[in-house]
């Protein structure tokens, strides 16, 4: 399907650095890594688009402007700050895209995993090369040439991996299927204290309503034991039926999707009790504050029109 290289290239010592602390998605955020948008290349050909909504866009001629992302960026960087979160950013790298920094390495545990991600993505990881080379050396982990994987088809509940994936059959079909079993099983097999379980995924590189990109763009944690989920980006109903034995059903907000579209669940967590989201999610944001969880209103409409939004632009590094 792609033509995949190892851009892991760093040269690290061994010293000590930053102390690495993901257990979940909604603990109290201290450090992150948010992308950015400057310099990010600008409109692309259709033939350079790697997802579905990006595509649309860019036919549709309505592709963001840099003006634009930088100012959401902004302002999404000024609330995270308002809560006393360290925001870490890229080494800006002219004509390149940083802003979805979630998938080009992900923190579980102690551990920051480098995957195996697509040849398009693949320069971005360098602009981080500074502040990887600033953590304890030995937390990080190198994933093999054949386990692909995203950060944004991972999430964090105690006690858990839930990893959204494509069976091979998708996988060597479809662009945005971006992690595979081997990945899924990479995962099982550095975090035995976890179970992982994955959840199948449907996937459309033309049509973004009902394709879910990353498992973060139909589902994910919120609050005290609650959930956002849309039943259209995944495969298998049995799936649905165990993410509702985990989560107490009264918090589980469901989203169709045309609200998956609109990327209603790739909300940001700054604790428990406060959400980052954006402002025309009104009946999302009504639902969230029910459940007493602050809601942080951000526009970020202009973002969300390249596949992604709050979560997949951020890169959790330490949460209490």
């Amino acid at each position: 399907m792609y033509k995949y290289f190892s851009y892991f290239r760093f040269r690290y010592n061994r010293k000590k650095g930053m102390h690495l602390n993901v257990k979940n998605e909604v603990g109290k955020l201290q450090t992150v890594v948010l992308g950015i948008a400057k310099d990010f290349g600008g409109t692309p050909e259709p033939s350079a688009c790697y997802d579905p909504k990006s595509l649309e866009n860019v036919l549709n001629g309505t592709y963001p402007s840099e003006v634009d992302l930088v100012l959401e960026m902004t302002q999404f960087c000024e609330i995270l700050q308002r809560h006393d979160v360290n925001v870490l950013r890229p080494h800006n790298i002219s004509g390149l895209n940083q802003i979805y920094a979630r998938d080009i390495a992900f923190v579980i545990d102690s551990k920051l995993c480098i995957p195996n991600i697509i040849k398009d993505r693949s320069e971005e990881l360098q602009a981080l090369k500074s502040i990887i080379e600033s953590f304890d050396q030995d937390s990080i982990v190198k994933m093999p040439e054949s386990a692909r994987i995203e950060g944004g088809d991972v999430l964090l509940v105690d006690g858990y991996i839930l990893i959204g994936y494509s069976e091979e059959e998708d996988f060597e079909k479809y662009k945005v299927a971006r992690t595979n079993r081997e990945g899924v099983s990479f995962i099982k097999t550095q975090f035995p204290d976890r179970k992982v379980i994955a959840f199948e995924l449907n996937k459309s590189d033309t049509e973004p309503l009902g394709s879910a990109l990353h498992l973060d763009c139909c589902f994910q944690p919120v609050g005290r034991n609650g959930a956002i989920i849309c039943e259209a980006g995944f495969k298998n109903i049995e799936d649905i039926r165990t993410i509702e034995q985990m989560f107490n059903k009264e918090n589980i907000i469901r989203i169709n999707a045309e609200e998956m579209y609109h990327m209603n669940s790739n909300l940001f967590s700054i604790s428990e009790d406060v959400i980052v989201s954006q402002p025309n999610f009104r009946m999302l944001n009504e639902k969230l504050r029910k459940q007493g969880i602050t809601v942080e209103e951000v526009p970020y409409s202009e973002v969300s029109k390249m596949g992604g939004l709050f979560r997949c632009s951020t890169m959790p590094l330490k949460r209490l």
